[in-house]
């Protein structure tokens, strides 16, 4: 995109990259509702210890406070969402019922 070689139609997630701050999210780009993103998350066992679950969440906060880490991982196009537990596992599980609906929608059923 930086040369001119390629253009950038859309983005996928629901608001733009602040990487290509130019490039319209899909839904903007006329697909009202559209998005699709990638996201990564550290998890443990059902039963881990709740000292133990804090201990990991603070330690990965600190990583991803960290400005080189930062700019790293935005320089590959990834931005960093922070979040405690609570709010990882309420993500996690509305992405679950988006994709179910999805596969419904489309008459697929997991197996």
């Amino acid at each position: 995109m930086k040369s001119g070689k390629l253009k950038a139609l859309a983005v996928t997630g629901a608001q733009r990259l602040s990487l290509a701050p130019d490039v319209p999210t899909v839904s903007e780009a006329g697909l009202p509702g559209y998005e699709v993103t990638s996201w990564y998350g550290i998890v443990a066992p059902a039963r881990t210890p709740r000292p133990v679950i804090a201990r990991l969440s603070d330690e990965v906060a600190k990583i991803a406070r960290n400005p080189k880490m930062k700019a790293r991982l935005l320089s590959q196009g990834l931005e960093l969402v922070g979040s405690t537990p609570e709010e990882f596992d309420a993500h996690i599980r509305r992405e679950i019922a988006k994709w179910q609906k999805v596969l419904a929608a489309a008459g697929m059923h997991p197996q």
